[in-house]
């Protein structure tokens, strides 16, 4: 008996889910298995970054849909919490920037950066969610802008 195959992704509701992490959530071609313990073949045609919401249709007609997986996590605030995201988002490390904090996941080396700021860094563990791409969308993979310009800088604090 061959794995049911999801060559698609889309949106809407399902009756079975299967719970990645932030890294899991970024993938092409994978074996997962749902929580109710079905095993399936995640074959895309391209590299895609999920979100919760998102599900997977496979060829037999089922769905079964993605859930964001609880994952060691950072709340970090602080009396210039601009800074704060300043230095952060310098190192391309993906965030969530809600009204009084950002979520990131746990990193001891960022850890002591935005300690060394005079940050707080508090331990969570939950579902990561990041901000989109330049454009809501998407990961922040690279540093490019645009066809032509690529530049390189130092990330020093």
């Amino acid at each position: 008996m061959s794995l049911a195959r999801a060559t698609e992704v889309e949106e809407g509701s399902a009756d079975d889910h299967v719970a990645l992490d932030y890294e899991g959530r970024f993938l092409r071609r994978r074996r997962l298995v749902s929580a109710s313990g079905r095993e399936f073949l995640v074959d895309l045609p391209e590299t895609r970054s999920l979100d919760e919401g998102d599900r997977f249709r496979l060829d037999d007609g089922s769905a079964i849909a993605v859930v964001a997986a609880p994952e060691p996590l950072y709340a970090v605030t602080g009396a210039n919490l601009a800074r704060l995201a300043w230095h952060i988002g310098n190192r391309h490390t993906p965030a969530r920037i809600e009204a009084e904090r950002i979520l990131i996941r746990a990193d001891h080396v960022l850890r002591r950066m935005i300690e060394g700021l005079g940050g707080t860094v508090e331990d969570l563990n939950g579902p990561f969610q990041p901000e989109g791409g330049a454009y809501g969308t998407g990961r922040t993979l690279g540093h490019s802008h645009g066809d032509d310009h690529d530049h390189h800088h130092s990330h020093h604090v």
